[in-house]
């Protein structure tokens, strides 16, 4: 039996305007959301990054469509997820073209994440491209006895 405290907690939720500029604006929200020293902080700013992204480029959203991004966390793990109108072309895929300019979002997602997919909502409803990334525990704190300056040498 899972304890209380592995529930994840919704930590903010925001809708974004499907405009370039709403990727920038996402990143400072995560950073403040988290907080400066969370363990996770940088990984999923770049993960929010990478799916806001990969909405704006890859589905049907345009400039006056809202975008869902939700961070949701446990003390061992950050969730985020990007909610978009979805795509009628495509599904979101790692592409295998190793030589390709640009198109590295997911491959970025799957390395810095514990596990990442998709839920489709149906047509015309739209899509969530989620991630879970691992936070790291901070390393126990060794405690070092102090030497006596007046202990005759052993």
């Amino acid at each position: 039996m899972k304890s209380a405290s592995a529930k994840p907690k919704i930590i903010a939720s925001i809708h974004l305007a499907g405009i370039r500029e709403s990727v920038s604006y996402a990143r400072t929200q995560v950073r403040q959301w988290l907080g400066d020293d969370h363990p996770a902080g940088d990984d999923a700013v770049l993960a929010a990054s990478e799916l806001l992204t990969n909405a704006l480029q890859h589905s049907d959203a345009r400039p006056y469509d809202l975008i869902g991004l939700a961070v949701a966390a446990t003390a061992e793990m950050v969730y985020v997820e990007v909610r978009d109108p979805g795509s009628s072309f495509s599904a979101p895929h790692i592409r295998q073209e190793t030589q390709a300019e640009g198109g590295r979002g997911l491959m970025i997602i799957s390395e810095i994440s514990e596990d990442w997919g998709v839920r489709e909502h149906g047509p015309g409803v739209g899509r969530t491209v989620w991630c879970v990334i691992r936070s790291p525990l901070p390393a126990p704190a060794v405690l070092v006895p102090e030497r006596r300056m007046d202990a005759a040498p052993g």
